[in-house]
C-alpha cells in the first residue's frame, strides 16, 4: 500500500484554521478565551495542582495571558516555555511577572534564563497544551515544529488541551510520537480522553 505524504495535507489544515481565528471577531473570541479559561480553573485537575505549565499566547491563539494571572492569585506557580536555541528541545522556567519574559522563538514571549529558574520537578503540575486543532482522541495539528510532542513524551502529568469548539476535527493525523493530551477544554464542554491500550 501506497503511503501517502500527510504534510501538504497539515499544512493545508493549518493555512485554514489560522485564516478562520484571524477573522474571528475579538468579542467572539474574548468570550470563548473566558468561558475556556472559567472551565480550565473548575477542573480538580487544576485546583488540585502546584505548579501550572503554560504557554504564553500569541493573538491568534487561546489567550493564556489571563489564566496565568489567574493562576498567580489563585496561589499556584506558572513555568512558561523556552526553545533551546539549535534544538529542538523545550524548557520551562518559573515566571512569577512578564517583565521576566521577552520575544524570541517565532516571534513568541519566552522566559529569560537568568530572570528566572528553570523548572526540573514536574511533580504536581499540569500543562497547558497548545494546537491549532485536536481531535476527539486527543491527537493535535500544533504549528509543526515537534517542540511540545518530544516535551510530552517525557512530561508525568495531566495534559490539557485547550482550543476553540470550531476548531475540534473527528480526527487528524497523527505518527507514532505524536502524543495524547488528557482532556481538551472548548468554550462549548470538556472532553476526556479515554486511551486505547
Amino acid at each position: 500500500m501506497r503511503k501517502i505524504d500527510i504534510r501538504p495535507l497539515k499544512q493545508k489544515l493549518r493555512g485554514e484554521i489560522k485564516e478562520w481565528r484571524k477573522s474571528l471577531p475579538a468579542e467572539s473570541k474574548g468570550q470563548a478565551d473566558r468561558r475556556i479559561l472559567d472551565r480550565l480553573r473548575s477542573l480538580r485537575e487544576y485546583e488540585g495542582c502546584e505548579t501550572v505549565l503554560a504557554y504564553v499566547s500569541l493573538p491568534i491563539e487561546v489567550d493564556t495571558l489571563n489564566l496565568i494571572q489567574a493562576a498567580w492569585q489563585d496561589g499556584k506557580k506558572v513555568a512558561a516555555p523556552r526553545c533551546v536555541p539549535g534544538t529542538r528541545d523545550m524548557e520551562f522556567f518559573l515566571i512569577s511577572s512578564f517583565e521576566q519574559l521577552e520575544p524570541q522563538t517565532f516571534g513568541v514571549m519566552e522566559p529569560v534564563p537568568h530572570k528566572c529558574k528553570k523548572l526540573v520537578q514536574f511533580h504536581n503540575s499540569i500543562c497547558i497544551v497548545p494546537a491549532l486543532a485536536y481531535d476527539r482522541q486527543g491527537y493535535r495539528l500544533g504549528y509543526g515544529a515537534g517542540y511540545y510532542d518530544r516535551f510530552l513524551s517525557g512530561y508525568p502529568g495531566e495534559k490539557i488541551g485547550i482550543v476553540y469548539q470550531e476548531n475540534m476535527r473527528q480526527h487528524l493525523w497523527h505518527g507514532k510520537y505524536d502524543v495524547q493530551v488528557d482532556l481538551i477544554i472548548t468554550e462549548k464542554r470538556l472532553w476526556s480522553i479515554k486511551r486505547q491500550h
